[in-house]
């Protein structure tokens, strides 16, 4: 099944079209010879064709394949532009009404005038298994949607998931850095100071010049050793803190970079003032991170708008994503990112609201007091 599956996806769409482009013309001939019209030929032949255009348009295409239902009884190319319509669009209505239309065609007579002749209850079965007939395309075609739906949300749950193993990695390194700033501090710094002191104390109070070379050549590298140790030490707490890091601390001018690595169709507008701290940077640099996180994890494409805004009192920033256009699976979450953000607006004496936006999106904003860095 998987191999075949494999072969299946490597036909180029052309193929597959000019497969079902041959098939219908086949069915037509069989269905058509020796009792068509010129009218039936013509229409089955511009159906059969136009299945060429099914990818690009489906609805179109279904329609020029709908005639071919008045003279055939189940017709190739109406099945396929029914099943293409199904699988490339999310509206329900308009795919019933197609299967309607579909079920309504293949129920009538040709010529038309022999459509209401006859037997009514015989006519309602007949509309009852051409719509069933029509049915079954539309829900498979819902079906295949579906499935290319589920495995894309499967690999952004994967994606979440390695980022929150490289997350919890990384906090436990920085952990073990804190850790290990600790025990150098307390430990190893004190011994050496010690070795340091004593030396000084030993080339004051020794007679002998070589003890007095051997006890400065120590000291000075006990000095030197604290030294080296004092930087080790600012680095490891720095890589383990919360108030700093090891790397680069983001600021406004990472945020271009911020967007077009984010994979998400974002504008950004407006502009805060020059002399804003890099605290307030920082911050402001971390709502729009956390609210493009959240609009990739929870509202898979919708599209975002960033507006820096600042006043005679405030300055700030406010992020606003559409409605989801796709469906979205419940993806893991510690649900710190919010809080973590509150927490941030506090040190700058401001605030942070979040809150859906009735057009179905979501609204995040930062506020904070104007104030030079």
């Amino acid at each position: 099944m998987s191999t075949a599956r494999a072969l299946w996806r490597r036909l180029p769409p052309w193929s597959v079209d000019t497969g079902l482009v041959a098939l219908a013309a086949l069915d037509a001939w069989i269905n058509l010879l020796g009792e068509g019209t010129p009218v039936m030929w013509a229409c089955a032949a511009v159906g059969a064709a136009g299945l060429f255009l099914r990818r690009r348009f489906p609805l179109a295409v279904f329609l020029l394949t709908l005639p071919m239902t008045l003279f055939m009884d189940v017709a190739v190319a109406p099945i396929a532009a029914l099943y293409t319509l199904a699988a490339s669009t999310r509206n329900r209505p308009l795919l019933a009404g197609c299967a309607l239309l579909n079920a309504t065609a293949g129920t009538l007579l040709w010529p038309l005038s022999d459509a209401f002749d006859g037997d009514r209850t015989w006519t309602l079965v007949q509309f009852v298994y051409t719509l069933a007939t029509a049915a079954a395309p539309v829900l498979f075609g819902q079906l295949v949607q579906a499935g290319h739906d589920v495995a894309r949300q499967l690999v952004e749950v994967e994606e979440a998931r390695e980022h929150e193993r490289a997350l919890y990695a990384q906090t436990v390194l920085a952990r073990e850095r804190a850790q290990l700033a600790r025990e150098m501090h307390d430990v190893v710094s004190h011994q050496v100071s010690l070795i340091a002191v004593q030396a000084g104390a030993l080339q004051v109070a020794a007679k002998d010049p070589d003890v007095r070379e051997a006890a400065r050549t120590i000291r000075t590298l006990s000095a030197n050793t604290l030294d080296e140790l004092r930087h080790m030490v600012t680095l490891l707490r720095a890589s383990g803190g919360k108030e700093t890091e090891l790397t680069p601390q983001p600021t406004l001018a990472d945020l271009q970079q911020l967007i077009a690595n984010s994979g998400i169709e974002t504008t950004l507008s407006g502009e805060l003032p020059a002399d804003i701290s890099t605290t307030a940077q920082r911050t402001v640099y971390r709502t729009v991170q956390e609210a493009l996180t959240n609009v990739r994890k929870h509202a898979p494409g919708a599209r975002a708008d960033i507006r820096l805004w600042r006043d005679a009192h405030e300055f700030g920033v406010t992020i606003t994503n559409t409605a989801p256009t796709r469906p979205s699976f419940a993806l893991p979450s510690a649900r710190q990112g919010l809080i973590g953000l509150k927490e941030r607006a506090e040190l700058l004496d401001g605030t942070l609201i979040a809150g859906p936006t009735p057009h179905g999106g979501y609204k995040l904003e930062l506020r904070a007091p104007a104030r030079p860095a």
